[in-house]
């Protein structure tokens, strides 16, 4: 079984002998187009709903509507422009809603109950009905139908979505903003490695996420990797890569073989004992389990 640190040190034509992964499924993955995949590598994308979405049943306004303090209501473009200024790396969501939007005002209690978990990312509401001075600023922002939501990092847009349901809402949320989870965030080769070196010693399982920045099925598996990360702690340690945020990530994953994203790459005293390719939530835990020791039944 050949070492993770063995593989980092090497070029890429000397990796053909990487040992081969038998994968029960690759339920919801996509294929990587600067890779040479193999026939029949891409599947149909099966998205998972999420156990452990936040239950929101009134919409703003209404009696029982859910407390929005954290949710921040701009009315200009001078106003988002100093909330996005202020956030500085912080990730920020911006709703673009219309009061008789009815799409609007259901996903808005599901926004709200987001900000009151997520207390590193900010929230705000744009209301584009509501003034000439919001209809600017959404015509500025190339908001064409609500509800519409645009996530910010920096003063710059890095992702948007439009017509999305809670599922996605709070995928897209943790995958571009999760900051506090236990998740470690690696971004090099390097990064992979002191992680390696950091566990050697407890014997911990190492669950790697390879992604990508924009990649669906990951956004959609990501919640589930969160909350694994949080139930076990004691004895798995769960990072996350994009392959596309730099050279070295992209040079990491084509060294491991990685033509399909989301990959997960299991490894344990160094080596990678296996991978699943998917975003199934069912297959990624059974997987886990199964690294771990644990007998899984299909």
């Amino acid at each position: 079984m050949a070492t993770v640190t063995n593989f980092l040190a090497k070029p890429l034509r000397s990796l053909h002998f990487l040992p081969q992964i038998n994968i029960l499924s690759s339920h919801g993955s996509i294929a990587l187009p600067f890779l040479n995949k193999p026939k029949n590598s891409s599947v149909k994308v099966v998205p998972n709903r999420s156990s452990f979405i936040p239950k929101a049943t009134a919409a703003p306004g209404t009696k029982n509507a859910p407390r929005d303090e954290r949710v921040k209501k701009v009315h200009s473009i001078e106003e988002l422009d100093e909330v996005l200024k202020s956030a500085k790396n912080k990730l920020v969501v911006v709703e673009y809603a219309e009061s008789q939007s009815l799409q609007s005002s259901k996903i808005y209690p599901f926004m709200v109950e987001l900000s009151r978990t997520c207390n590193d990312v900010e929230f705000v509401l744009v209301m584009g009905d509501e003034s000439e001075k919001t209809r600017e600023l959404c015509k500025r922002e190339n908001i064409d139908n609500v509800p519409h939501f645009s996530f910010y990092k920096n003063m710059e847009k890095i992702h948007e979505e439009e017509g999305i349901g809670p599922d996605q809402l709070m995928g897209d949320v943790l995958y571009y903003g999760d900051n506090h989870s236990a998740v470690q965030q690696l971004h090099s080769g390097e990064d992979v490695k002191k992680l390696i070196d950091d566990h050697k010693e407890d014997k911990k399982l190492i669950v790697l996420d390879v992604g990508l920045k924009h990649c669906g099925p990951c956004v959609k598996v990501y919640p589930t990797v969160v909350k694994l990360s949080r139930q076990m702690t004691d004895t798995v340690v769960f990072a996350r890569m994009n392959g596309d945020e730099n050279d070295s990530c992209m040079r990491f994953l084509r060294d491991m073989d990685v033509v399909e994203v989301p990959t997960f790459l299991f490894i344990r005293d160094g080596e990678i004992c296996g991978r699943y390719v998917g975003s199934g939530k069912g297959e990624l835990i059974g997987e886990i389990l199964r690294y771990q020791g644990v007998r899984v039944t299909y």
